[in-house]
């Protein structure tokens, strides 16, 4: 058997009618391309879901009102949901050791009005620290400061995106009064833009106010709906929340000994990259399946175009046989057909992908970065179905017999 002559002789085969030999591709070279496709959105998303976490600093700690799920699952009452006070927030400021930030936080949204302009927005009540834990940077003017909080000043710094809907572009609105809910809030400070981030969320959309203002003067509560801190370090996190922890048993009374359980919950940012991580490489599995269906479909179709084949050269097959060729090297050179199909169209694949990954994604303004081992795995899974597809048109052809195959017509 020579191997040479039968991979000239198959290529001879497969070229000899193109049209057909393209159509059977073109399943394969969408196949691949979609792998290749929704691989990329996945590892794009996820990259970019994590770039977006660390910006916002991997010491990050928040602490939320309320035990994690409830029991089996349970909603909770809702007065399990106003347990962050400000005593409590006022001890872990007073007594932080392994905490280097801490900022209340309570917001709402609603309509924001500057004259005959408006759009709608969400105030969030912080204290200045919050500038510090999420990585915020002033552009115009200054941020509030500790006496604005004492005062429960109507005072804020804004973002891009509300400055721009109210004042226009190139406007300066430092030291101007906006009305929020009927409160006006005079103007500090403008945010430095940050974009939209991988929820399609306007990042710049946010107007931020001491919280003693937006607690008592626009939401009218006296519990808090998160606190957020930020660690020392990274390394520091896990030691953060336990000391964090003892603090707010201390302070909500929870005794370890009779079993109670936390009326509150502290998650750290690299539990949350780790949380969105998980999420997204399931995503991304779900979507390599989904793509993966049309490689299978591509796959039936070769079987069917080869099978087609192996009807049409029969007789070809019985003089072969007549000569001396054995079963086995018929076989071989339809496996080998079926190969040259499946792993070119894989080539054309892989190469359409990563055009599409690379020009496409971006223009649509996805997020795109394209996994080497997806780039493996469909050009893998192209051999693998030019052989478990070729089989059984191989075998049909390996077991003719001659005298019957060279008498057809």
């Amino acid at each position: 058997m020579n191997i040479l002559n039968l991979i000239k002789v198959s290529i001879n085969a497969v070229t000899s009618n193109k049209m057909r030999t393209f159509l059977s591709m073109l399943g394969i070279i969408i196949g691949v391309a979609a792998v290749i496709a929704m691989m990329s959105i996945g590892q794009g998303s996820k990259e970019s879901i994590r770039s977006e976490l660390s910006q916002m600093g991997t010491n990050m700690l928040t602490i939320r009102p309320g035990a994690d799920n409830g029991p089996g699952g349970v909603r909770q009452d809702p007065s399990a949901m106003q347990t962050l006070k400000v005593a409590d927030y006022e001890r872990i400021v007073s007594e932080k050791k392994l905490v280097q930030y801490v900022s209340p936080e309570v917001s709402a949204s609603g309509q924001v009005v500057y004259g005959n302009n408006n759009t709608t927005s969400t105030v969030y009540g912080e204290s200045p620290e919050y500038l510090d834990i999420k990585q915020w940077t002033v552009e115009q003017g200054t941020c509030f400061t500790d006496e604005d909080i004492r005062k429960s000043a109507k005072v804020c710094v804004v973002g891009k995106t509300v400055v721009d809907e109210l004042f226009g572009e190139g406007n300066d609105p430092v030291g101007k009064t906006i009305r929020f809910k009927s409160i006006p809030m005079r103007i500090v400070g403008v945010l430095k833009s940050k974009g939209y981030n991988s929820w399609g969320m306007d990042q710049d959309n946010v107007i931020i106010a001491p919280y003693t203002c937006v607690m008592k003067r626009i939401v009218s509560q006296t519990y808090f709906s998160s606190i957020i801190c930020s660690a020392l370090t990274e390394e520091l996190s896990d030691d953060a929340i336990e000391e964090l922890s003892l603090l707010l048993r201390e302070n909500h009374k929870i005794k370890d000994a009779s079993g109670e359980s936390d009326d509150f919950t502290i998650r750290s940012q690299a539990e949350m990259m780790q949380t969105m991580s998980s999420t997204m490489d399931t995503v991304t599995l779900i979507l390599g399946i989904a793509a993966g269906f049309s490689l299978l479909i591509a796959g039936i179709g070769i079987m069917n175009i080869m099978l087609v084949s192996v009807t049409e050269r029969t007789k070809e097959i019985g003089l072969r046989m007549a000569v001396g060729a054995t079963g086995f090297v018929i076989s071989i050179q339809f496996l080998i057909e079926s190969i040259i199909i499946s792993v070119t169209g894989g080539i054309f694949g892989v190469l359409m992908g990563i055009a599409a990954s690379k020009t496409m994604l971006p223009l649509m303004g996805m997020p795109s970065s394209i996994p080497t081992w997806s780039i493996v795995l469909s050009f893998g899974v192209c051999v693998i179905i030019g052989i478990f597809f070729g089989y059984i048109p191989a075998r049909k052809a390996a077991n003719m017999d001659p005298i019957e195959a060279i008498r057809h017509e």
